[in-house]
Protein backbone atom coordinates (compact mmCIF):
# COMPACT_ATOMS: atom_id res chain seq x y z
CA UNK A 1 0.00 0.00 0.00
CA UNK A 2 1.39 3.38 -1.05
CA UNK A 3 0.26 6.78 0.22
CA UNK A 4 0.46 10.38 -0.96
CA UNK A 5 -0.92 13.77 0.09
CA UNK A 6 -2.87 16.03 -2.28
CA UNK A 7 -1.14 19.34 -3.06
CA UNK A 8 -3.52 20.73 -5.72
CA UNK A 9 -6.84 19.91 -7.42
CA UNK A 10 -7.97 21.00 -10.90
CA UNK A 11 -11.29 19.40 -11.76
CA UNK A 12 -10.71 15.68 -12.42
CA UNK A 13 -6.92 16.11 -12.23
CA UNK A 14 -4.98 16.39 -8.98
CA UNK A 15 -1.38 16.40 -7.85
CA UNK A 16 -0.08 14.65 -4.74
CA UNK A 17 3.30 14.37 -3.03
CA UNK A 18 4.34 10.83 -2.14
CA UNK A 19 6.85 9.11 0.11
CA UNK A 20 6.60 5.58 -1.31
CA UNK A 21 6.89 5.18 -5.11
CA UNK A 22 3.77 4.79 -7.27
CA UNK A 23 3.51 3.24 -10.74
CA UNK A 24 2.16 4.69 -13.98
CA UNK A 25 -1.36 3.36 -14.49
CA UNK A 26 -1.78 2.37 -10.84
CA UNK A 27 -5.33 2.51 -9.49
CA UNK A 28 -5.75 4.73 -6.42
CA UNK A 29 -8.38 5.77 -3.88
CA UNK A 30 -8.68 9.46 -3.16
CA UNK A 31 -9.89 11.21 0.00
CA UNK A 32 -12.33 10.08 2.65
CA UNK A 33 -14.89 9.02 0.05
CA UNK A 34 -12.27 6.80 -1.66
CA UNK A 35 -12.90 8.17 -5.12
CA UNK A 36 -11.55 6.00 -7.93
CA UNK A 37 -8.54 7.33 -9.83
CA UNK A 38 -5.47 6.38 -11.84
CA UNK A 39 -1.87 7.63 -11.83
CA UNK A 40 -1.12 9.14 -15.24
CA UNK A 41 2.16 10.98 -14.59
CA UNK A 42 5.07 10.94 -12.13
CA UNK A 43 7.17 14.09 -11.68
CA UNK A 44 9.95 13.86 -9.11
CA UNK A 45 8.25 13.31 -5.77
CA UNK A 46 4.83 14.19 -7.14
CA UNK A 47 2.17 12.13 -8.92
CA UNK A 48 -0.60 13.36 -11.22
CA UNK A 49 -3.87 11.48 -10.77
CA UNK A 50 -6.88 11.31 -13.08
CA UNK A 51 -10.03 10.92 -10.94
CA UNK A 52 -13.01 9.09 -12.42
CA UNK A 53 -15.61 10.61 -10.11
CA UNK A 54 -16.83 14.03 -9.04
CA UNK A 55 -14.02 15.76 -7.11
CA UNK A 56 -16.24 18.39 -5.46
CA UNK A 57 -15.11 18.88 -1.84
CA UNK A 58 -11.56 17.57 -2.31
CA UNK A 59 -8.88 19.81 -0.85
CA UNK A 60 -5.10 19.81 -0.38
CA UNK A 61 -3.98 17.58 2.46
CA UNK A 62 -6.38 14.73 1.63
CA UNK A 63 -4.82 11.31 1.17
CA UNK A 64 -4.25 9.26 -1.96
CA UNK A 65 -3.80 5.51 -1.49
CA UNK A 66 -2.60 3.03 -4.08
CA UNK A 67 -2.45 -0.77 -3.99
CA UNK A 68 0.11 -1.36 -6.75
CA UNK A 69 -2.34 -2.74 -9.35
CA UNK A 70 -3.59 -1.06 -12.56
CA UNK A 71 -7.12 0.16 -13.17
CA UNK A 72 -9.18 -3.00 -13.62
CA UNK A 73 -12.77 -4.27 -13.74
CA UNK A 74 -14.40 -7.59 -12.92
CA UNK A 75 -15.42 -9.45 -16.09
CA UNK A 76 -17.50 -12.61 -16.26
CA UNK A 77 -20.69 -14.22 -17.60
CA UNK A 78 -22.71 -12.26 -15.03
CA UNK A 79 -22.32 -9.10 -17.16
CA UNK A 80 -24.78 -10.27 -19.83
CA UNK A 81 -28.04 -8.38 -19.60
CA UNK A 82 -26.60 -5.69 -17.33
CA UNK A 83 -26.47 -1.89 -17.54
CA UNK A 84 -23.30 -0.32 -16.15
CA UNK A 85 -21.41 2.94 -15.92
CA UNK A 86 -17.97 3.54 -17.45
CA UNK A 87 -16.26 1.74 -14.56
CA UNK A 88 -18.59 -1.28 -14.80
CA UNK A 89 -20.68 -0.43 -11.75
CA UNK A 90 -24.36 -1.38 -12.20
CA UNK A 91 -26.83 1.41 -12.94
CA UNK A 92 -29.86 -0.73 -12.11
CA UNK A 93 -30.89 -2.66 -9.05
CA UNK A 94 -29.61 -0.01 -6.60
CA UNK A 95 -31.59 2.00 -4.06
CA UNK A 96 -30.48 5.32 -5.53
CA UNK A 97 -30.89 6.69 -9.03
CA UNK A 98 -27.22 7.66 -8.92
CA UNK A 99 -24.04 5.86 -7.98
CA UNK A 100 -22.67 7.21 -4.74
CA UNK A 101 -19.12 8.63 -5.04
CA UNK A 102 -16.49 6.09 -4.11
CA UNK A 103 -18.97 3.23 -4.30
CA UNK A 104 -17.16 -0.04 -4.98
CA UNK A 105 -19.66 -2.50 -3.55
CA UNK A 106 -21.17 -4.21 -6.56
CA UNK A 107 -23.96 -6.60 -5.59
CA UNK A 108 -23.03 -10.09 -6.83
CA UNK A 109 -25.23 -12.04 -9.18
CA UNK A 110 -26.06 -15.65 -8.40
CA UNK A 111 -25.79 -18.10 -11.30
CA UNK A 112 -26.09 -21.87 -11.65
CA UNK A 113 -22.63 -23.49 -11.92
CA UNK A 114 -21.80 -26.94 -13.31
CA UNK A 115 -18.18 -28.14 -12.89
CA UNK A 116 -16.37 -29.34 -16.02
CA UNK A 117 -13.16 -30.69 -14.49
CA UNK A 118 -12.19 -32.88 -11.56
CA UNK A 119 -9.45 -32.87 -8.96
CA UNK A 120 -6.01 -33.56 -10.46
CA UNK A 121 -6.85 -32.18 -13.93
CA UNK A 122 -4.28 -29.79 -15.38
CA UNK A 123 -5.60 -26.43 -16.55
CA UNK A 124 -3.75 -23.85 -18.61
CA UNK A 125 -4.61 -20.18 -19.08
CA UNK A 126 -7.88 -19.48 -20.86
CA UNK A 127 -9.24 -23.03 -20.41
CA UNK A 128 -12.79 -23.62 -19.11
CA UNK A 129 -13.27 -25.29 -15.73
CA UNK A 130 -17.06 -25.27 -15.67
CA UNK A 131 -20.24 -23.81 -17.14
CA UNK A 132 -22.79 -21.30 -15.89
CA UNK A 133 -26.32 -20.64 -17.05
CA UNK A 134 -27.03 -16.96 -17.78
CA UNK A 135 -30.20 -15.08 -18.71
CA UNK A 136 -32.48 -16.98 -21.02
CA UNK A 137 -30.83 -20.33 -20.29
CA UNK A 138 -27.67 -19.52 -22.26
CA UNK A 139 -24.61 -21.54 -21.23
CA UNK A 140 -21.22 -19.83 -20.95
CA UNK A 141 -17.88 -21.14 -19.77
CA UNK A 142 -16.03 -20.19 -16.59
CA UNK A 143 -12.50 -19.46 -17.82
CA UNK A 144 -9.14 -19.71 -16.14
CA UNK A 145 -7.78 -16.13 -16.26
CA UNK A 146 -4.86 -15.41 -18.59
CA UNK A 147 -1.42 -15.94 -17.03
CA UNK A 148 -2.85 -18.51 -14.58
CA UNK A 149 -2.37 -22.31 -14.74
CA UNK A 150 -2.03 -25.34 -12.49
CA UNK A 151 -3.69 -28.55 -11.31
CA UNK A 152 -7.14 -28.66 -9.81
CA UNK A 153 -6.79 -29.12 -6.05
CA UNK A 154 -10.49 -28.74 -5.33
CA UNK A 155 -13.68 -27.76 -7.14
CA UNK A 156 -17.15 -27.17 -5.74
CA UNK A 157 -20.10 -29.35 -6.72
CA UNK A 158 -22.81 -28.07 -9.05
CA UNK A 159 -25.17 -25.49 -7.62
CA UNK A 160 -25.92 -21.78 -7.43
CA UNK A 161 -23.06 -19.45 -6.51
CA UNK A 162 -22.30 -15.73 -6.51
CA UNK A 163 -20.23 -14.49 -9.42
CA UNK A 164 -17.28 -13.55 -7.15
CA UNK A 165 -17.41 -16.72 -5.01
CA UNK A 166 -14.46 -19.13 -5.21
CA UNK A 167 -15.37 -22.24 -7.21
CA UNK A 168 -12.04 -23.86 -7.99
CA UNK A 169 -8.59 -24.00 -6.40
CA UNK A 170 -5.46 -24.51 -8.53
CA UNK A 171 -2.02 -25.58 -7.33
CA UNK A 172 0.80 -24.32 -9.56
CA UNK A 173 4.41 -25.45 -9.94
CA UNK A 174 5.49 -23.21 -7.03
CA UNK A 175 3.00 -24.98 -4.74
CA UNK A 176 0.93 -21.82 -4.54
CA UNK A 177 -2.86 -21.99 -4.56
CA UNK A 178 -4.92 -19.80 -6.89
CA UNK A 179 -8.62 -19.27 -6.28
CA UNK A 180 -10.91 -19.12 -9.32
CA UNK A 181 -14.41 -17.67 -9.51
CA UNK A 182 -16.75 -17.49 -12.48
CA UNK A 183 -15.52 -13.89 -12.92
CA UNK A 184 -12.08 -12.35 -12.54
CA UNK A 185 -10.33 -8.97 -12.47
CA UNK A 186 -8.71 -7.69 -15.68
CA UNK A 187 -6.82 -4.41 -16.39
CA UNK A 188 -8.89 -2.41 -18.87
CA UNK A 189 -5.95 -0.95 -20.81
CA UNK A 190 -4.29 -4.32 -21.37
CA UNK A 191 -5.49 -6.43 -24.37
CA UNK A 192 -6.34 -9.99 -23.39
CA UNK A 193 -3.85 -12.51 -24.85
CA UNK A 194 -4.77 -14.79 -27.75
CA UNK A 195 -3.27 -17.82 -29.49
CA UNK A 196 -3.24 -16.22 -32.97
CA UNK A 197 -4.97 -13.72 -35.21
CA UNK A 198 -7.00 -15.19 -38.05
CA UNK A 199 -7.66 -13.72 -41.51
CA UNK A 200 -11.06 -12.37 -42.58
CA UNK A 201 -13.54 -15.13 -43.40
CA UNK A 202 -17.13 -13.84 -43.19
CA UNK A 203 -18.98 -10.54 -42.91
CA UNK A 204 -20.76 -9.21 -39.86
CA UNK A 205 -24.25 -9.20 -41.33
CA UNK A 206 -26.12 -6.08 -40.27
CA UNK A 207 -29.41 -6.45 -42.14
CA UNK A 208 -28.80 -3.03 -43.74
CA UNK A 209 -28.61 -3.38 -47.53
CA UNK A 210 -26.29 -0.46 -48.18
CA UNK A 211 -23.81 -1.88 -45.65
CA UNK A 212 -23.96 -5.61 -46.35
CA UNK A 213 -24.11 -5.32 -50.13
CA UNK A 214 -21.98 -2.25 -50.85
CA UNK A 215 -19.75 -1.57 -47.83
CA UNK A 216 -19.52 -4.78 -45.75
CA UNK A 217 -17.54 -5.08 -42.54
CA UNK A 218 -15.92 -8.39 -41.64
CA UNK A 219 -16.30 -10.26 -38.37
CA UNK A 220 -13.35 -8.96 -36.39
CA UNK A 221 -13.25 -5.83 -38.55
CA UNK A 222 -13.25 -2.12 -37.74
CA UNK A 223 -15.74 0.45 -39.02
CA UNK A 224 -16.48 4.07 -38.30
CA UNK A 225 -19.75 5.93 -38.67
CA UNK A 226 -19.07 9.68 -38.98
CA UNK A 227 -21.88 12.16 -39.29
CA UNK A 228 -23.04 15.57 -38.15
CA UNK A 229 -25.89 16.29 -35.75
CA UNK A 230 -29.20 14.75 -36.80
CA UNK A 231 -27.84 12.37 -39.43
CA UNK A 232 -29.04 9.25 -37.61
CA UNK A 233 -25.88 7.80 -36.01
CA UNK A 234 -27.55 6.60 -32.82
CA UNK A 235 -30.61 5.16 -34.58
CA UNK A 236 -28.39 3.32 -37.07
CA UNK A 237 -26.19 1.91 -34.30
CA UNK A 238 -29.29 0.75 -32.43
CA UNK A 239 -30.47 -0.98 -35.62
CA UNK A 240 -27.07 -2.63 -36.00
CA UNK A 241 -27.15 -3.76 -32.37
CA UNK A 242 -30.58 -5.31 -32.82
CA UNK A 243 -30.18 -6.95 -36.22
CA UNK A 244 -26.49 -7.84 -36.67
CA UNK A 245 -25.62 -11.53 -36.38
CA UNK A 246 -23.17 -11.13 -33.48
CA UNK A 247 -23.56 -13.47 -30.51
CA UNK A 248 -23.04 -10.66 -27.98
CA UNK A 249 -23.59 -6.90 -28.27
CA UNK A 250 -21.58 -4.43 -26.16
CA UNK A 251 -23.04 -0.93 -26.51
CA UNK A 252 -21.15 1.95 -24.93
CA UNK A 253 -22.69 5.43 -24.85
CA UNK A 254 -19.65 7.61 -24.37
CA UNK A 255 -20.44 11.21 -23.49
CA UNK A 256 -23.77 11.27 -25.32
CA UNK A 257 -26.66 13.51 -24.27
CA UNK A 258 -28.39 12.26 -21.13
CA UNK A 259 -31.94 12.24 -22.53
CA UNK A 260 -30.79 10.39 -25.67
CA UNK A 261 -28.91 7.76 -23.67
CA UNK A 262 -31.85 7.46 -21.28
CA UNK A 263 -34.02 6.54 -24.25
CA UNK A 264 -31.54 3.83 -25.23
CA UNK A 265 -31.44 2.44 -21.69
CA UNK A 266 -35.24 2.31 -21.51
CA UNK A 267 -35.75 0.93 -25.02
CA UNK A 268 -33.16 -1.85 -25.10
CA UNK A 269 -34.64 -3.91 -22.24
CA UNK A 270 -37.96 -3.90 -24.09
CA UNK A 271 -36.60 -4.98 -27.47
CA UNK A 272 -37.10 -8.50 -28.77
CA UNK A 273 -34.18 -10.45 -30.23
CA UNK A 274 -35.36 -11.23 -33.79
CA UNK A 275 -33.29 -14.42 -33.89
CA UNK A 276 -34.66 -16.03 -30.73
CA UNK A 277 -37.84 -14.13 -29.91
CA UNK A 278 -36.49 -13.52 -26.40
CA UNK A 279 -35.45 -10.14 -24.89
CA UNK A 280 -32.49 -8.60 -26.72
CA UNK A 281 -30.86 -7.72 -23.38
CA UNK A 282 -30.08 -11.40 -22.82
CA UNK A 283 -27.16 -11.03 -25.25
CA UNK A 284 -26.37 -7.36 -24.60
CA UNK A 285 -24.14 -5.39 -22.21
CA UNK A 286 -24.92 -1.66 -21.97
CA UNK A 287 -22.29 0.78 -20.70
CA UNK A 288 -23.57 4.32 -20.20
CA UNK A 289 -21.38 7.32 -19.56
CA UNK A 290 -23.41 10.40 -20.43
CA UNK A 291 -22.13 13.93 -20.90
CA UNK A 292 -22.88 15.10 -17.35
CA UNK A 293 -20.89 12.27 -15.77
CA UNK A 294 -17.26 12.90 -14.77
CA UNK A 295 -15.21 13.55 -17.90
CA UNK A 296 -12.32 11.29 -16.87
CA UNK A 297 -14.65 8.28 -16.58
CA UNK A 298 -15.67 8.92 -20.18
CA UNK A 299 -12.07 8.33 -21.21
CA UNK A 300 -12.01 5.00 -19.36
CA UNK A 301 -15.39 3.75 -20.59
CA UNK A 302 -14.18 2.74 -24.07
CA UNK A 303 -11.38 0.62 -22.58
CA UNK A 304 -13.87 -0.95 -20.18
CA UNK A 305 -16.19 -1.82 -23.06
CA UNK A 306 -13.50 -3.42 -25.22
CA UNK A 307 -12.24 -5.44 -22.22
CA UNK A 308 -15.77 -6.80 -21.74
CA UNK A 309 -15.98 -7.58 -25.46
CA UNK A 310 -12.66 -9.46 -25.36
CA UNK A 311 -13.87 -11.58 -22.44
CA UNK A 312 -16.87 -12.81 -24.41
CA UNK A 313 -14.64 -13.26 -27.48
CA UNK A 314 -12.53 -15.63 -25.38
CA UNK A 315 -15.70 -17.69 -24.87
CA UNK A 316 -15.56 -18.45 -28.60
CA UNK A 317 -18.29 -15.91 -29.43
CA UNK A 318 -18.56 -13.22 -32.09
CA UNK A 319 -18.95 -9.84 -30.38
CA UNK A 320 -20.00 -6.49 -31.85
CA UNK A 321 -18.90 -3.38 -29.94
CA UNK A 322 -20.86 -0.18 -30.69
CA UNK A 323 -19.14 2.98 -29.43
CA UNK A 324 -21.26 6.15 -29.56
CA UNK A 325 -19.28 8.29 -29.88
CA UNK A 326 -15.51 8.39 -30.02
CA UNK A 327 -15.61 12.16 -30.58
CA UNK A 328 -16.88 12.67 -27.02
CA UNK A 329 -14.13 10.36 -25.82
CA UNK A 330 -11.56 12.46 -27.71
CA UNK A 331 -13.03 15.62 -26.15
CA UNK A 332 -12.40 14.08 -22.73
CA UNK A 333 -8.77 13.51 -23.72
CA UNK A 334 -8.56 17.14 -24.83
CA UNK A 335 -9.99 18.49 -21.57
CA UNK A 336 -7.71 16.41 -19.38
CA UNK A 337 -4.71 17.24 -21.56
CA UNK A 338 -5.46 20.94 -21.13
CA UNK A 339 -5.64 20.59 -17.35
CA UNK A 340 -2.26 18.83 -17.45
CA UNK A 341 -0.77 21.77 -19.33
CA UNK A 342 0.29 19.68 -22.31
CA UNK A 343 1.07 21.37 -25.62
CA UNK A 344 -2.01 21.07 -27.85
CA UNK A 345 -1.93 19.65 -31.38
CA UNK A 346 -4.63 19.93 -34.06
CA UNK A 347 -7.82 21.63 -32.84
CA UNK A 348 -6.50 21.50 -29.28
CA UNK A 349 -6.45 17.70 -29.12
CA UNK A 350 -3.39 16.11 -27.49
CA UNK A 351 -0.56 14.92 -29.70
CA UNK A 352 -1.25 11.31 -28.66
CA UNK A 353 -4.85 11.29 -29.99
CA UNK A 354 -3.82 9.17 -32.97
CA UNK A 355 -2.05 6.52 -30.87
CA UNK A 356 -4.99 6.30 -28.43
CA UNK A 357 -7.39 5.70 -31.33
CA UNK A 358 -5.03 3.03 -32.66
CA UNK A 359 -4.92 1.30 -29.25
CA UNK A 360 -8.71 1.14 -29.21
CA UNK A 361 -9.42 -0.01 -32.78
CA UNK A 362 -6.54 -2.49 -32.94
CA UNK A 363 -8.21 -4.59 -30.25
CA UNK A 364 -10.74 -5.64 -32.90
CA UNK A 365 -9.82 -8.96 -34.49
CA UNK A 366 -10.90 -12.45 -35.44
CA UNK A 367 -8.76 -14.74 -33.30
CA UNK A 368 -7.97 -18.21 -32.11
CA UNK A 369 -8.46 -18.03 -28.34
CA UNK A 370 -6.20 -19.58 -25.71
CA UNK A 371 -8.71 -22.44 -25.36
CA UNK A 372 -8.60 -23.15 -29.12
CA UNK A 373 -11.99 -21.65 -30.00
CA UNK A 374 -12.61 -19.06 -32.70
CA UNK A 375 -14.01 -15.69 -31.65
CA UNK A 376 -14.04 -12.11 -32.82
CA UNK A 377 -14.55 -8.53 -31.72
CA UNK A 378 -15.94 -6.14 -34.35
CA UNK A 379 -15.72 -2.45 -33.43
CA UNK A 380 -18.12 0.09 -34.92
CA UNK A 381 -17.33 3.56 -33.64
CA UNK A 382 -19.49 6.61 -34.31
CA UNK A 383 -17.79 9.98 -34.84
CA UNK A 384 -19.53 13.33 -34.37
CA UNK A 385 -17.46 15.89 -36.31
CA UNK A 386 -18.46 19.48 -35.63
CA UNK A 387 -20.52 20.78 -38.54
CA UNK A 388 -20.14 17.45 -40.36
CA UNK A 389 -16.54 18.35 -41.28
CA UNK A 390 -14.78 15.06 -42.07
CA UNK A 391 -11.41 16.80 -42.23
CA UNK A 392 -11.33 17.39 -38.46
CA UNK A 393 -8.72 15.42 -36.44
CA UNK A 394 -10.86 12.64 -34.90
CA UNK A 395 -12.36 11.60 -38.25
CA UNK A 396 -9.04 11.95 -40.08
CA UNK A 397 -7.08 9.85 -37.59
CA UNK A 398 -9.87 7.26 -37.28
CA UNK A 399 -9.77 6.66 -41.05
CA UNK A 400 -6.17 5.48 -40.65
CA UNK A 401 -7.15 2.58 -38.41
CA UNK A 402 -10.50 1.37 -39.76
CA UNK A 403 -11.27 -0.61 -42.89
CA UNK A 404 -14.85 0.53 -43.35
CA UNK A 405 -15.92 4.17 -43.58
CA UNK A 406 -19.69 4.73 -43.51
CA UNK A 407 -20.13 8.46 -44.14
CA UNK A 408 -23.47 9.90 -43.06
CA UNK A 409 -24.65 12.81 -45.20
CA UNK A 410 -26.64 15.74 -43.81
CA UNK A 411 -28.35 16.43 -47.16
CA UNK A 412 -29.68 12.86 -47.36
CA UNK A 413 -30.84 13.02 -43.74
CA UNK A 414 -32.64 16.33 -44.33
CA UNK A 415 -34.35 14.72 -47.32
CA UNK A 416 -35.51 11.90 -44.97
CA UNK A 417 -33.44 9.37 -46.90
CA UNK A 418 -32.36 6.76 -44.35
CA UNK A 419 -29.93 5.28 -43.67
CA UNK A 420 -28.27 8.55 -44.70
CA UNK A 421 -25.01 6.86 -45.76
CA UNK A 422 -23.46 8.59 -48.76
CA UNK A 423 -22.48 5.85 -51.24
CA UNK A 424 -19.80 7.96 -52.93
CA UNK A 425 -18.05 9.07 -49.72
CA UNK A 426 -18.09 5.64 -48.09
CA UNK A 427 -15.80 2.68 -48.70
CA UNK A 428 -14.92 -0.81 -47.46
CA UNK A 429 -11.51 -2.44 -47.68
CA UNK A 430 -12.98 -5.82 -46.69
CA UNK A 431 -14.77 -6.32 -50.02
CA UNK A 432 -12.04 -8.38 -51.70
CA UNK A 433 -11.78 -10.80 -48.78
CA UNK A 434 -15.57 -11.21 -48.54
CA UNK A 435 -16.25 -11.92 -52.23
CA UNK A 436 -15.68 -15.64 -51.70
CA UNK A 437 -18.27 -15.66 -48.89
CA UNK A 438 -20.93 -14.12 -51.14
CA UNK A 439 -20.06 -16.56 -53.90
CA UNK A 440 -20.52 -19.43 -51.45
CA UNK A 441 -24.01 -18.07 -50.68
CA UNK A 442 -24.98 -18.62 -54.32
CA UNK A 443 -24.31 -15.13 -55.69
CA UNK A 444 -21.27 -15.48 -58.00
CA UNK A 445 -21.79 -12.00 -59.51
CA UNK A 446 -21.98 -10.07 -56.23
CA UNK A 447 -18.71 -8.19 -56.71
CA UNK A 448 -19.54 -7.21 -60.31
CA UNK A 449 -23.07 -6.12 -59.34
CA UNK A 450 -21.70 -4.03 -56.49
CA UNK A 451 -19.29 -2.26 -58.83
CA UNK A 452 -22.11 -1.70 -61.30
CA UNK A 453 -24.29 -0.05 -58.65
CA UNK A 454 -21.49 2.25 -57.48
CA UNK A 455 -20.62 3.21 -61.07
CA UNK A 456 -24.28 3.98 -61.73
CA UNK A 457 -24.50 6.19 -58.62
CA UNK A 458 -21.30 7.98 -59.58
CA UNK A 459 -22.69 8.68 -63.06
CA UNK A 460 -25.89 9.94 -61.46
CA UNK A 461 -23.97 12.50 -59.35
CA UNK A 462 -22.12 13.79 -62.43
CA UNK A 463 -25.25 13.98 -64.59
CA UNK A 464 -27.29 15.72 -61.89
CA UNK A 465 -24.70 18.49 -61.76
CA UNK A 466 -24.98 18.81 -65.54
CA UNK A 467 -28.79 18.72 -65.43
CA UNK A 468 -28.87 21.65 -63.02
CA UNK A 469 -27.13 23.70 -65.70
CA UNK A 470 -28.80 22.60 -68.95
CA UNK A 471 -31.97 20.97 -67.67
CA UNK A 472 -32.77 17.25 -67.45
CA UNK A 473 -34.74 17.20 -70.71
CA UNK A 474 -31.70 18.47 -72.62
CA UNK A 475 -29.69 15.39 -71.73
CA UNK A 476 -29.39 12.53 -74.26
CA UNK A 477 -31.84 9.68 -73.74
CA UNK A 478 -29.17 7.26 -72.50
CA UNK A 479 -28.09 9.75 -69.84
CA UNK A 480 -31.71 10.24 -68.79
CA UNK A 481 -31.92 6.45 -68.48
CA UNK A 482 -28.90 6.48 -66.14
CA UNK A 483 -30.75 8.92 -63.89
CA UNK A 484 -33.88 6.73 -63.92
CA UNK A 485 -31.97 3.52 -63.13
CA UNK A 486 -30.02 5.24 -60.36
CA UNK A 487 -33.26 6.56 -58.88
CA UNK A 488 -34.76 3.05 -58.89
CA UNK A 489 -31.63 1.66 -57.18
CA UNK A 490 -31.71 4.43 -54.55
CA UNK A 491 -35.41 4.09 -53.78
CA UNK A 492 -35.69 0.33 -54.12
CA UNK A 493 -32.40 -0.77 -52.59
CA UNK A 494 -30.50 1.94 -50.70
CA UNK A 495 -33.48 3.42 -48.82
CA UNK A 496 -34.45 1.27 -45.84
CA UNK A 497 -36.79 2.09 -42.98
CA UNK A 498 -35.62 1.23 -39.45
CA UNK A 499 -39.23 1.28 -38.18
CA UNK A 500 -40.86 -0.77 -40.93
CA UNK A 501 -41.77 -4.28 -39.73
CA UNK A 502 -40.96 -5.62 -43.23
CA UNK A 503 -37.99 -3.52 -44.31
CA UNK A 504 -36.04 -2.99 -41.08
CA UNK A 505 -34.01 -6.16 -41.74
CA UNK A 506 -32.88 -7.63 -45.06
CA UNK A 507 -31.22 -11.04 -45.28
CA UNK A 508 -28.33 -11.75 -47.70
CA UNK A 509 -30.61 -13.92 -49.86
CA UNK A 510 -33.18 -11.14 -50.13
CA UNK A 511 -30.45 -8.60 -50.91
CA UNK A 512 -29.03 -10.80 -53.68
CA UNK A 513 -32.46 -11.23 -55.29
CA UNK A 514 -33.10 -7.50 -55.19
CA UNK A 515 -29.71 -6.77 -56.75
CA UNK A 516 -30.24 -9.29 -59.56
CA UNK A 517 -33.67 -7.84 -60.27
CA UNK A 518 -32.34 -4.28 -60.48
CA UNK A 519 -29.53 -5.37 -62.80
CA UNK A 520 -32.07 -7.06 -65.06
CA UNK A 521 -34.18 -3.88 -65.13
CA UNK A 522 -31.10 -1.90 -66.16
CA UNK A 523 -30.32 -4.38 -68.98
CA UNK A 524 -33.81 -4.49 -70.51
CA UNK A 525 -34.23 -0.72 -70.13
CA UNK A 526 -31.02 -0.12 -72.10
CA UNK A 527 -32.30 -2.40 -74.88
CA UNK A 528 -35.62 -0.58 -74.90
CA UNK A 529 -33.90 2.82 -75.25
CA UNK A 530 -31.84 1.45 -78.11
CA UNK A 531 -35.13 0.37 -79.71
CA UNK A 532 -36.49 3.91 -79.45
CA UNK A 533 -38.18 4.02 -76.06
CA UNK A 534 -38.25 7.27 -74.10
CA UNK A 535 -37.44 7.47 -70.40
CA UNK A 536 -40.92 8.86 -69.74
CA UNK A 537 -42.45 5.69 -71.23
CA UNK A 538 -40.17 3.44 -69.17
CA UNK A 539 -40.78 5.30 -65.91
CA UNK A 540 -44.55 4.90 -66.47
CA UNK A 541 -44.32 1.08 -66.55
CA UNK A 542 -46.09 -0.50 -63.53
CA UNK A 543 -43.01 -2.56 -62.66
CA UNK A 544 -41.02 0.57 -61.81
CA UNK A 545 -43.18 1.26 -58.78
CA UNK A 546 -42.91 -2.41 -57.78
CA UNK A 547 -39.12 -2.20 -57.89
CA UNK A 548 -39.07 0.98 -55.83
CA UNK A 549 -41.39 -0.54 -53.21
CA UNK A 550 -40.09 -4.12 -53.11
CA UNK A 551 -38.22 -3.56 -49.85
CA UNK A 552 -41.47 -2.59 -48.13
CA UNK A 553 -43.73 -5.05 -49.90
CA UNK A 554 -41.79 -8.32 -50.15
CA UNK A 555 -41.12 -9.83 -46.74
CA UNK A 556 -38.48 -12.36 -45.73
CA UNK A 557 -41.01 -15.20 -45.68
CA UNK A 558 -42.35 -14.39 -49.18
CA UNK A 559 -39.19 -14.36 -51.28
CA UNK A 560 -41.04 -16.20 -54.05
CA UNK A 561 -42.71 -12.87 -54.87
CA UNK A 562 -39.42 -11.75 -56.44
CA UNK A 563 -40.03 -14.31 -59.19
CA UNK A 564 -43.48 -12.79 -59.75
CA UNK A 565 -41.94 -9.29 -59.87
CA UNK A 566 -39.34 -10.42 -62.37
CA UNK A 567 -42.06 -11.95 -64.50
CA UNK A 568 -43.94 -8.64 -64.34
CA UNK A 569 -40.74 -6.91 -65.46
CA UNK A 570 -40.41 -9.17 -68.49
CA UNK A 571 -44.13 -8.85 -69.32
CA UNK A 572 -44.13 -5.04 -69.07
CA UNK A 573 -41.20 -4.66 -71.45
CA UNK A 574 -42.64 -7.29 -73.80
CA UNK A 575 -45.94 -5.38 -73.85
CA UNK A 576 -44.10 -2.15 -74.63
CA UNK A 577 -42.21 -3.90 -77.47
CA UNK A 578 -45.47 -5.18 -79.01
CA UNK A 579 -47.17 -1.80 -78.66
CA UNK A 580 -44.19 -0.08 -80.22
CA UNK A 581 -44.18 -2.52 -83.16
CA UNK A 582 -47.92 -1.92 -83.78
CA UNK A 583 -47.35 1.85 -83.83
CA UNK A 584 -44.62 1.48 -86.43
Amino acid sequence: MTNATITSVSGPVLKARFEQPFQIGEAVRVGERELMGEVIRIQGQEIVVQVYEDTSGLRPGASVRGNGVPLAVRVGPHLLGGIFDGLLRPLTGTDSAYIEPGSVKVPPRVLAFEPGVKEGDALSEGMPFGDVETLGGRTLACLVPPEVSGKVARIVPGGEYADDETLCWLDNAQSQCTELAMSHIWPVRKPRPIAERLPIAAPLLTGQRILDALFPVAQGGKATLPGGFGTGKTVLQESLAKWCDADVIVYVGCGERGNEMSGVLHEFPQLEDPRTGRPLMERTVLIANVSNMPVAAREASTYTAVSVAEFFRDQGLHVALMADSTSRWAEALREISGRLGELPAESGYPAYLSSRLAEFYERAARVRTLSGNEGSVTIIGAVSPAGGDFSEPVTTHTKRYVRCFWALDSARAHARFYPAIHPLQSYSEDVGALTAWWQAQGDPHWSATRRRFLTLLQQQARLERMARIVGKDALPMRQQLVLLCAQVVSEGFLRQSAISPVDRYCSPERQARMMRLLVRFNEVAEKAVEAGASVEELSALPVVRGLQRMGEEIAEDHLDQFEWLQQQLEDDFASWTRASANVR
